[in-house]
């Protein structure tokens, strides 16, 4: 029969509450009560049930990572599970789980934040990008809930987010290929809607402009970012009286299509055309010639949520809005 807290105090001569607050490290107690209750339960073998410790210091030392999980979400958001590892690894040095909880489900808009709040059962949450909306934003500043937001939201809010600077990492990949002597830069993006996109475009036509040199406008052509269309896009290029000399892939699976277009026509890279895309994952591995890549420590992004996370349980009041991890230009074969 396992020994349990009334054993403890029992056997220390005091109440049941005395020994509570004795586990809890409460300073209004005496240091001999204390002593005397720390030795009776070592010798007893007393070990304390942690959700009930977790309860009385009115902590759960549990993180929600909000996130939405419907089928194929891996291939529409690859980046999250590097995200996640590294929000796991920086909250399990300061002893905090992490919860995994699906968003794609929900009924009603934010009902699923709204439980986790009023039932207790964590101290903050962290939401990727892909599952926050507006009224979750809404549920958890009314509530004044301890959270990290993975990507800066689209809409105006309070909230505290972190996010990588995709405008920076277009001035990266417009600046690689300015110091390779290319000039006649394209963009094959995804949709004009895409935020992502929108961003690194801004950094590729700030950077040629400041280098004095201006997209062709019939070299910018926005796709749905799947390969069939990144092909065809490619293809228009080629066909153009006046060709670009490299060609910036907006995503993994728009330089996949790129490359098979160029190689379908025989055009030699980088000698006839460059080609440069973002993010390692998931693709960048498969294509050949292997590419130059703009890319993101997304496992380093996570980490640092966690660790802001810990700050804002520490300081409630903290506001955290910032662009974090740099990217770097990897150099590959394709130009």
């Amino acid at each position: 029969m396992s020994i349990t807290i009334r054993d403890v105090a029992k056997e220390a001569g005091v109440s049941v509450s005395t020994v509570s607050k004795v586990l809890n490290g409460w300073t209004t107690i005496s240091a001999a009560t204390i002593d005397r209750v720390q030795k009776t339960a070592k010798s007893l073998h007393y070990t304390p049930n942690a959700r009930a410790v977790n309860f009385a210091k009115k902590a759960s030392d549990n993180i929600i990572f909000l996130t939405s999980l419907s089928k194929e979400e891996a291939y529409k958001n690859p980046h999250m599970f590097d995200i996640m590892c590294g929000v796991h690894s920086a909250l399990s040095k300061f002893s905090h789980s992490v919860t995994l909880v699906d968003t794609s489900t929900e009924g009603i808009l934010g009902e699923t934040v709204s439980r986790i709040i009023s039932k207790g059962s964590a101290d903050g949450m962290i939401i990727h990008g892909s599952a926050l909306n507006e009224q979750i934003a809404e549920e958890i500043s009314i509530a004044h809930f301890p959270h990290i937001v993975i990507g800066n939201p689209d809409f105006s809010n309070q909230l505290c987010w972190i996010d990588t600077n995709h405008t920076l990492a277009g001035e990266f990949a417009a600046a690689h290929l300015l110091q390779r002597g290319y000039t006649k830069i394209a963009f094959i993006g995804g949709r004009k809607t895409d935020f992502i996109s929108q961003q690194r475009l801004k950094g590729v036509r700030s950077t040629l402009l400041k280098a004095r040199h201006r997209m062709n406008a019939e070299h910018l052509i926005y796709t749905d970012s799947s390969r069939e269309a990144a092909y065809k896009a490619a293809e228009n290029l080629f066909a153009m009286e006046e060709t670009p000399d490299a060609i910036i892939c907006e995503n993994n699976l728009i330089a996949l299509g790129v490359a098979r277009a160029m190689e379908h026509h025989a055009i030699r890279i980088p000698d006839d055309i460059a080609f440069l895309t973002f993010d390692r994952y998931p693709y960048a591995s498969i294509i050949d010639p292997s590419p130059s890549i703009v890319d993101i420590d997304v496992y380093d992004m996570g980490m640092q949520a966690g660790e802001m996370m810990i700050r804002k349980l520490e300081n409630p009041s903290l506001l955290v809005q910032s662009y974090t991890t740099l990217p770097i230009v990897i150099q590959g074969k394709t130009t």
